[in-house]
C-alpha cells in the first residue's frame, strides 16, 4: 500500500492530533470551566457570562443541567414523535458516505453525487419536483428533521475531510439550538458540502441554510421550519471506457485518475429550492398531576439553586449598602446577613399544651394529645411535602384543531457549454437562453399546500376509545418548462379529504390507520391508505416486538414523468394510468439476542419509469435517448432481511443481509444480495476515550443497474441490448472510531481494497483507496 506524500503528512498531523488528545484525555476528565446558566423556577435561562467578578458561594459544585429532548413532527398533522440525539460514536466514520451508513446506495462516485437505494423497499416516494429526489442526502423531509428543546444552548460542528485542494472533499456541518423559557425552542442550522472529485468533471456543490423553532403550550402548540439549498453538480457523463478501470493494460499508456477521458465537460445541474413548513394547533381539555421527569426534577433543583444563590447575594450586597450608610466600615468576607426564615424553623418548639376542647371542635381542628402525635403530624406534613414537590401540572388535551402550510419553490436549470458530436438522439425547437450546440434547459415548480384537522385524544371519548383525525388539504402545483416560443405552463389543484385512527398508549399494543381520497382536481379518485400496527410481550426475561406495515396506494403519476421539455428530451402524455402499489412488511424484534428479521411483499401495477438507450462506439456512447414509460404487466417484489449483532468481551461483529427478488429485472432492475458486515475492537483508554478499532466490508451481487442520465438528472432503466452489469465485489473499509466526552471523531482508510470492476453505477467508477478523518462536537453552553 503506497500513499503520496501529502497523504502522508496529512497521516502525521492527524496521527499527532490523535495523541495530544490521548495524553490530554484524563487531565480533560478532571477540568470544570465553572461556566453554567441559571434557570429560574419558570424555566428562563439567563447567561452567566456577566458574572466574572462576582462571587459564586456554591462554587463548582452545581451542575449544569444540559438535557436536550429533540423529536419529529408528522408532515401533515405536526404530531410529535420523540427521537435521540446523534450523539453516538458508533458508525460514525459511515456518516460521511453518499452511499449510505451501510452503503446500500447506488452514486456516481463523488461526495454529495445523486444516488438510487438499491434496497427497493428503502427507496422513498417520489418528490413532485423528481430533480431533487436523487439528492436526499442533503435535502431531509420534514418528518426526518429534530427539533429540540434544551436547557442550556447546544452547538454542534460536525467536519470531514479526504484528499487535497485538487481532488479532496469536505463536508461541514453546524446545529445551534437554544431556548427561550421552557416553551419556545429556536436554532439554526448550515450545511455545506464541497467534492472536488478524484475523476474529471466530476465536483459537486451543495449549501443548505435552515431555521426552525417550536412553541409547546399547554393548549397552543406551534412548529416552524425554513430552509434553502443551492445545489451544483459538474456532469462528466462517466469515462469513455470501462477498460480504463477492468483492463488497464490494454492501454499503451497509464493514466492517472483525473487523466481518464470523460465523456462530457463543462455541464451542470443546478437545483435551488426554497421550504417554508408551518404547523400548528389549538386544544382544549384538562389539567392533571404528574410526577416530574428525572431531568425535570434536575432542571428545578438547579434553579432552586440558582434562586438560592441570587437571593443570599442581593442579601448581601443590602446589609453592605446599609452598614455604608450608617457610616460601620465592613469587611466584605465576614458581612452577616440577617436571617430569614420561610415556614417552620428547624429549631423551632413544639407547643404541648393541649387547646381546649370547645376550641378544637369550633375550628375543626385535629386534636394533638402529647409531644410524639404532634412530632408526627409534622413528619407528616412534611413527607407529604416532600411529595408533592415534585409534581408538575400536565395539560390534557381532549381536542385538537390543527392547521399545516407548506410551500416549496423549486427552480432546475441543466446548462452544457461542450457537447460531443451526435452525443443526443434527438434536438427539439426550444426557445432558450443559450444556442447552437449550448444547452440551457430549466424548469420551475412551486407547491403549496393547506391541511386542516380535528384530533380527537386517546381514551376520551366515550364513542371512540383510539385517537381519531379527519382532515382536508388543498394543494395548488404550478409547473414552468421551455417551449419553442418560450415557456409552457401548467396549474394542478387536488382537494383530498381522509381520516386516521391510532392506539398509542400502552406498552403492548399500538397500531395506526390512515386513509385518504383525492375528491376534486387533477388526481380525482386517487386514494391512499397507509397503517402499522406492534405488539410487543415479554420473552425469556427480554421484549419480543412483532411489528407489521403497510399501504395500497393508488395514485396519478406524478408531473415529471408525464411532461417534459428540453432541447433534447420531450415527452407529453396525460393519459397514463394511475399506479397501484400495495406492500405488506412485517419485523421481528428481539432485543436480548440483538436479532432482527424484516419481510416485504410489494405488488405494482403500471410501475412508472424512466429508460434511456445509447449506441457503443470508438468515442464512446453516443445518441443518447430518454424517455418515460409505464409497465405492462404487474411487478412483484420479495424481500427478506435479518440484522445480526454479537459480542464476545470486546469483538464486536454486526452483519446485515438483504435477499430481494423482482419478477421483472428489464423494468425494476435489483441485486438478489446485498451484504454488510462490521468487525471491531471496543475499548477505553485512560477510562475516558471511548475507541471502536475495525474493518468493515459491503458487498451486492451483479445485476444490470439503473444507469445515470446528466441532462434529465436521474436514473434510468438500461434499454439496449446490451446491458452493463456492476457490483460482484466487496468494497473495505478499514477505521479507529473515537469518543471522547462530548466530541466524536474517526480516522479511516477507505477502500482498501481498491482495484478493478469498482462500479456502483455504470460508467462511473468508485473512489479509489483515500484517508479520511472527520470530528463532531457539542458545545454547551
Amino acid at each position: 500500500m503506497r500513499f503520496t506524500l501529502y497523504e502522508m503528512k496529512k497521516m502525521k498531523k492527524i496521527l499527532s492530533f490523535i495523541l495530544f488528545l490521548l495524553s490530554a484525555a484524563p487531565l480533560w476528565a478532571q477540568y470544570d470551566t465553572g461556566n453554567y446558566n441559571s434557570m429560574s423556577a419558570d424555566g428562563t435561562i439567563t447567561n452567566q457570562r456577566d458574572r466574572q467578578g462576582k462571587s459564586d458561594s456554591l462554587g463548582t459544585d452545581k451542575e449544569i443541567p444540559e438535557g436536550i429532548h429533540v423529536w419529529t413532527v408528522d408532515s401533515r398533522f405536526g404530531d410529535r414523535t420523540e427521537a435521540k440525539p446523534d450523539t453516538v460514536s458508533h458508525m460514525f466514520m459511515n456518516s460521511i458516505f453518499t452511499t449510505g451508513l451501510h452503503s446500500e446506495y447506488n452514486s456516481t462516485g463523488n461526495l454529495g453525487a445523486p444516488r438510487q437505494a438499491r434496497i427497493f423497499i428503502d427507496r422513498n416516494e417520489n418528490n413532485n419536483f423528481i430533480f431533487v429526489n436523487p439528492y436526499d442526502y442533503v435535502v431531509t423531509p420534514v418528518d426526518q428533521f429534530l427539533f429540540t428543546n434544551t436547557l442550556s444552548p447546544l452547538t454542534n460542528i460536525s467536519y470531514n475531510n479526504c484528499g487535497n485542494r485538487t481532488n479532496g472533499e469536505d463536508h461541514f456541518k453546524t446545529k445551534f439550538a437554544v431556548n427561550a423559557g421552557k416553551r419556545l425552542g429556536v436554532g439554526f442550522l448550515i450545511d455545506y458540502l464541497y467534492g472536488r472529485g478524484y475523476y474529471n468533471a466530476q465536483s459537486t456543490s451543495h449549501f443548505k441554510f435552515g431555521l426552525y423553532g417550536s412553541y409547546i403550550g399547554d393548549r397552543y402548540q406551534a412548529h416552524f421550519l425554513f430552509n434553502t439549498l443551492h445545489e451544483k453538480v459538474t456532469e462528466n457523463g462517466g469515462i469513455t471506457s470501462d477498460l480504463y478501470i477492468t483492463h488497464p493494460e490494454s492501454f499503451n499508456e497509464s493514466y492517472a485518475t483525473s487523466e481518464i477521458p470523460t465523456m462530457l465537460e463543462q455541464n451542470w445541474n443546478r437545483n435551488d429550492n426554497q421550504h417554508i413548513f408551518f404547523t400548528q394547533r389549538y386544544s382544549v381539555g384538562f389539567n392533571r398531576k404528574v410526577p416530574m421527569t428525572p431531568e425535570e426534577i434536575k432542571a428545578r433543583k438547579f434553579a432552586l439553586a440558582s434562586q438560592k444563590e441570587k437571593d443570599e447575594r442581593e442579601a448581601k450586597e443590602k446589609a453592605m449598602k446599609d452598614a455604608e450608610d450608617a457610616g460601620v466600615k465592613v469587611d466584605k468576607k465576614n458581612v452577616k446577613v440577617p436571617k430569614s426564615y420561610s415556614g417552620r424553623p428547624d429549631d423551632a418548639k413544639i407547643a404541648t399544651t393541649a387547646a381546649p376542647k370547645d376550641s378544637i371542635q369550633a375550628n375543626g381542628r385535629i386534636k394533638v394529645g402529647n409531644k410524639n402525635a404532634a412530632d408526627s403530624l409534622i413528619a407528616a406534613a412534611k413527607k407529604a411535602k416532600q411529595d408533592t414537590a415534585w409534581l408538575k401540572d400536565e395539560y390534557v388535551p381532549v381536542t385538537s384543531f390543527i392547521h399545516t402550510l407548506d410551500f416549496t419553490t423549486y427552480r432546475r436549470i441543466y446548462e452544457a457549454y461542450q457537447t460531443p458530436t451526435n452525443y443526443y438522439l434527438d434536438t427539439y425547437n426550444v426557445k432558450e437562453k443559450l444556442s447552437n450546440d449550448s444547452i440551457f434547459d430549466k424548469t420551475r415548480n412551486w407547491n403549496l399546500r393547506n391541511t386542516f384537522a380535528i384530533a380527537l385524544l386517546e381514551g376520551f371519548n366515550k364513542w371512540i376509545k383510539t385517537g381519531a383525525k379527519i382532515f382536508a388539504s388543498h394543494t395548488l402545483s404550478h409547473y414552468v418548462l421551455p417551449d419553442s416560443t418560450g415557456t409552457s405552463s401548467w396549474n394542478e389543484h387536488s382537494v383530498t379529504v381522509g381520516a386516521q385512527l391510532s392506539k398509542t398508549q400502552g406498552k403492548t399494543l399500538h397500531f395506526n390507520a390512515t386513509g385518504e381520497l383525492a375528491v376534486l382536481g387533477y388526481n380525482v379518485g386517487e386514494l391512499k391508505i397507509d397503517g402499522g400496527i406492534d405488539l410487543n410481550f415479554p420473552l425469556l426475561g427480554d421484549t419480543m416486538t412483532l411489528a407489521a406495515t403497510g399501504f395500497y396506494h393508488h395514485v396519478k403519476p406524478s408531473f415529471y414523468y408525464r411532461h417534459y421539455q428540453s432541447k433534447h428530451l420531450w415527452w407529453s402524455d396525460d393519459d397514463l394510468s394511475m399506479i397501484d402499489h400495495l406492500r405488506a412488511q412485517g419485523v421481528l424484534n428481539y432485543q436480548k439476542t440483538r436479532t432482527r428479521f424484516r419481510f416485504a411483499f410489494d405488488e405494482i401495477r403500471n410501475y412508472t419509469y424512466f429508460a434511456s438507450s445509447y449506441t457503443s462506439s470508438d468515442d464512446g456512447r453516443l445518441y443518447n435517448m430518454a424517455y418515460s414509460r409505464q409497465a405492462g404487466s404487474p411487478i412483484t417484489v420479495l424481500t427478506a432481511e435479518v440484522n445480526q449483532d454479537l459480542t464476545f468481551g470486546p469483538l464486536n461483529w454486526e452483519t446485515q443481509l438483504t435477499w430481494q427478488k423482482s419478477t421483472d429485472q428489464d423494468v425494476l432492475p435489483l441485486p438478489s444480495i446485498n451484504v454488510y458486515t462490521n468487525l471491531y475492537l471496543r475499548f477505553k483508554i485512560a477510562h475516558v476515550l471511548h475507541c471502536d478499532f475495525g474493518a468493515d466490508a459491503r458487498y451486492f451481487t451483479k445485476y444490470e443497474a439503473p444507469d445515470y442520465f446528466p441532462s434529465l438528472g436521474q436514473y434510468t432503466v438500461q434499454a439496449n441490448d446490451d446491458k452493463v452489469k456492476v457490483g460482484g465485489f466487496p468494497l473495505v473499509n478499514v477505521y479507529f472510531n473515537f469518543k471522547l466526552s462530548r466530541a466524536r471523531f474517526f480516522v479511516m482508510m477507505s477502500h482498501i481494497n481498491g482495484g478493478k470492476d469498482c462500479f456502483f453505477t455504470p460508467h462511473y467508477p468508485l473512489n479509489g483507496r483515500i484517508f479520511r478523518f472527520g470530528i463532531s462536537w457539542n458545545f454547551a453552553d
